[in-house]
């Protein structure tokens, strides 16, 4: 049976350490594993009001598994959501929550700034289904409302944004949702929870990507969406039938990280912040780009709804696509990997690599310019990343 270890007094720091599934006969300290594929009943009457969902008994780990659960549970104190469901990825969790309430005909607004994938299935798979849909730019905000359709039924933004960092003030988007009747998803994973709120400001739903800052070190996949209880229950009905589940080996590993997400983050964004300040002004560099930079263009919105900057800095080398080539090769310490938000740092070049199946212009038009190199701050010593990026500066000239 499921149980839940929430207290509403705790912080939501300690409920990701405490909140843990129902302990077995051994008392284990640490949540236990539950590697089944399904659960036993100890008669027909319990199988029959387990299936007809009369319990919360367990049926089978593609529709819940305690394991799981106590990964969604933790989440869901840490975003402060009635409930969620997990996915074996972040894609599925993008995609269960545009499938869940999106339909023929309807019309999906998104931020044009979205992850290289999340872009694929909003222009190539949607479409498909007879689902439109409507970029904007996010930081002009003042654009959204007038895009806004009668058939409308999703805004779906990533802030911070991948690669380029631009935020949206969710407090007013959601006002104009609100005035509207539009869900508002919102793709939480550069910030994670230990930054940002959305649900606080008013978000319906918020999507994470667990294989990032959640896991913390590279290990696993996994998704969630998360949200009000009736919102995630047409989430939980799509996946569960279509399959993307979460397995319960990753859901420990990703529970465990969770442990450790607010002390990580701290570290993550004071690297990055010290890596950004030094890096503003470098010789090589057209720009650098950092929520929490004073320099940032929305850097009052990062004020206002993060408590940290997060892990990602973005800059512009000059001498664009080839400059930016050389700069990877000439890396010592930091990793070349389809990855971020690991305890390794990690260097990557948007334009051909995560965001390469966009044309040119498609790139150009969310800032993802020839030379954007996008660095994920690690957990190593804050000088050693530094050192490492400037002397490959200096010897890709």
């Amino acid at each position: 049976m499921k149980k839940r270890r929430n207290k509403p007094t705790w912080h939501p720091e300690t409920q990701a350490i405490r909140i843990q599934s129902e302990r077995t006969a051994h008392m284990e300290h640490s949540g236990p594993l539950y590697l089944t594929s399904s659960f036993c009943y100890e008669d027909a009457e319990s199988m029959r009001a387990a299936f007809a969902d009369e319990t919360d008994a367990y049926i089978y780990s593609r529709f819940s598994n305690p394991t799981v659960q106590e990964f969604t549970d933790r989440m869901c104190a840490l975003e402060g959501a009635e409930s969620g469901f997990a996915t074996a990825s972040g894609m599925s969790a993008v995609f269960g929550s545009f499938m869940a309430f999106l339909k023929t005909g309807d019309h999906l607004l998104s931020s044009a700034s979205v992850f290289g994938s999340t872009h694929t299935v909003i222009t190539k798979f949607l479409p498909k289904w007879g689902i439109e849909h409507t970029y904007f730019d996010l930081t002009q905000p003042e654009s959204v409302e007038a895009l806004i359709r009668p058939n409308t039924k999703m805004i779906f933004v990533e802030t911070p944004s991948n690669p380029g960092l631009d935020l949206i003030d969710l407090e007013a988007l959601v006002k104009i949702a609100k005035r509207h009747n539009v869900i508002v998803n919102v793709d939480n994973c550069f910030a994670t929870p230990a930054l940002q709120k959305p649900i606080a400001l008013g978000a319906d739903l918020v999507t994470h990507s667990a294989t990032k800052w959640i896991d913390g070190q590279g290990r696993v996949l996994g998704g969630i969406v998360l949200g009000r209880r009736e919102l995630v229950d047409e989430v939980r009905a799509f996946c569960r039938s279509t399959g993307p589940a979460l397995s319960p080996f990753n859901a420990w590993v990703l529970s465990r990280a969770l442990e450790t997400l607010h002390v990580r983050m701290a570290r993550h964004s004071g690297s990055a912040l010290a890596l950004a300040t030094a890096l503003e002004g470098n010789a090589s560099l057209e720009w650098v780009k950092y929520p929490y930079l004073p320099s940032h263009p929305q850097y009052a919105i990062a004020q206002q709804q993060m408590t940290g900057g997060g892990g990602i800095v973005c800059f512009e080398l000059k001498g664009g696509l080839e400059r930016g080539r050389r700069f990877l090769d000439k890396l010592e310490l930091l990793s070349l990997t389809a990855n971020l938000g690991d305890s390794r740092s990690i260097a990557s070049h948007p334009a051909s690599t995560t965001h390469a199946k966009l044309s040119e212009q498609e790139r150009l038009n969310v800032g993802i310019t020839p030379g954007l190199i996008r660095i994920s701050v690690g957990l190593e010593h804050a000088g050693d990343i530094l050192q490492d990026i400037e002397q490959a500066l200096d010897a890709s000239k």
